[in-house]
């Protein structure tokens, strides 16, 4: 599948959560990120405002935040591995530790040249996932960096690409569906070989004649409650804030529209009609609107 040439007026439009005046992190990745693994495989370049990470056939590389979030607002540009990019995979994503995590997740599955890569979203919470949604994106994520963002609060986790809404999560407390709402999650990182499943099901490897295969980090933003020593850095006062209007951010009509066409237009797979693998019935969350 060659990458649509449909453009809609709609995916123009920025998705504004709330104003960026009070910014937690402003994009400085020696002031923002760890570099955890790679041995010197993943860089911090042009004075902090650069981060790329690599993948041979020795090793992957990866980042993770210096700063825990109990719910926020994260945005990273992101520029995926050009051309044959098959068997890598670059995630992206928020999570806790331990065996009851909680997690949301970004993950480009690489691809031969000329096919599209496949955004790969999920959410877990108190350790269980499952919850996969896929699409193909309405641009070559190779050539220029896009805006990838997580808006997570108490009562939904939204998953947009150039402010254009792709995923809503609901909390379904109400039915039963545990939330992420009391773990503190770090940003990870991470560029790796998952050749075993991750293009057409491991069918198609890594070509490492065409190593090292690099993605590039810039602008990161995290208008975020950043938690320490037990206690979040948003108080009351705070959420209610207009610089925190993201913490009761909802969904509009417009909104809504433009992540059902996305999801009409762009989504490959998504867990709540896999009626094969939910034969005894879908998860609960997926009865909600």
């Amino acid at each position: 599948m060659a990458f649509s040439s449909k453009v809609s007026t709609s995916v123009v439009l920025l998705l504004v959560v709330g104003s960026l005046c009070l910014l937690v992190s402003a994009g400085n990745f020696y002031q923002d990120m760890d570099i955890t693994w790679g041995d010197g495989r993943a860089k911090i370049l042009n004075n902090g405002n650069l981060l790329t990470l690599s993948l041979d056939k020795t090793s992957g590389s990866g980042f993770q935040s210096k700063n825990q979030y109990l719910f926020g607002k994260i945005d990273m540009q992101l520029k995926l591995v050009p051309g044959n990019s098959a068997g890598t995979v670059t995630a992206y994503y928020l999570s806790s530790q331990g065996p009851t995590h909680d997690e949301i997740d970004f993950e480009f599955l690489g691809n031969l040249s000329g096919d599209p890569y496949i955004l790969h979203t999920n959410v877990f919470s108190q350790g269980k996932g499952n919850r996969e949604q896929q699409f193909y994106l309405w641009f070559d994520p190779t050539a220029d960096f896009h805006t990838y963002s997580i808006l997570w609060n108490p009562q939904s986790i939204i998953f947009s690409v150039d402010g254009t809404p792709i995923r809503e999560f609901k909390n379904a407390e109400s039915i039963g569906v545990p939330y992420p709402k009391n773990q503190p999650m770090r940003i990870y990182s991470s560029l790796w070989n998952a050749d075993d499943w991750a293009t057409r099901g491991g069918l198609v490897k890594t070509d490492w004649t065409k190593a090292p295969f690099t993605a590039s980090y810039r602008n990161f933003n995290a208008n975020a409650c950043v938690w320490s020593n037990g206690k979040s850095s948003c108080t009351s006062s705070s959420k209610s804030s207009g610089s925190n209007s993201w913490f009761s951010q909802q969904l509009d009509s417009t909104s809504q529209g433009r992540m059902k066409w996305v999801q009409k237009n762009y989504m490959i797979y998504n867990y709540c009609t896999d009626v094969k693998r939910f034969a005894q019935g879908f998860p609960q969350e997926c009865k909600m609107s």
